[in-house]
């Protein structure tokens, strides 16, 4: 599969991810089931870091790092379809030293369907908290975007 993108786009420090609504995302309506929103949003996160040279299982096997989902909030504003071409837009508003948190919506058009903002620490194999690694932590600075609201932190 060379030539093949499948990690989107980055736009700034927005990172896009565009996306199509599948029978298996729906009801029987053909309307998105609301745990659809946060796969969406996972393959938005995860590419968006991929996309950054975030490689995920390199982290895990180098150094014993993960990281994972402490919180999530979401809102849904309006419905996604079946066959609906969609964009995941991600965006890091957050580095502490142990956990981002990115901001996401998805949106179909013009016109935005869910928010999220996404809390992750960075964990030991132990299921620890532990520091962002140096390296990666100046690579995801240059990514930083608008901060999140006082009572998000």
């Amino acid at each position: 599969m060379k030539g093949i993108d499948l990690t989107g786009r980055l736009d700034g420090t927005m990172h896009r991810l565009p996306l199509r609504v599948y029978y298996a995302e729906t009801d029987a309506g053909g309307v998105v089931y609301h745990a659809s929103y946060l796969n969406f949003a996972e393959r938005g996160r995860t590419e968006f870091f991929r996309g950054i040279g975030l490689d995920q299982k390199a982290l895990r096997a180098e150094s014993g790092l993960l990281f994972a989902v402490r919180s999530c909030e979401m809102e849904f504003l309006r419905p996604a379809r079946l066959d609906d071409l969609l964009e995941v837009r991600s965006m890091l508003v957050h580095l502490g030293g142990a956990s981002l948190h990115v901001r996401q919506s998805i949106w179909r058009d013009d016109e935005e369907l869910s928010t999220l903002l996404v809390k992750l620490v960075c964990m030991s194999e132990e299921a620890r908290a532990a520091r962002i690694p140096n390296a990666l932590r100046v690579q995801l600075e240059t990514l930083l975007g608008e901060k999140v609201d006082a009572h998000h932190e």
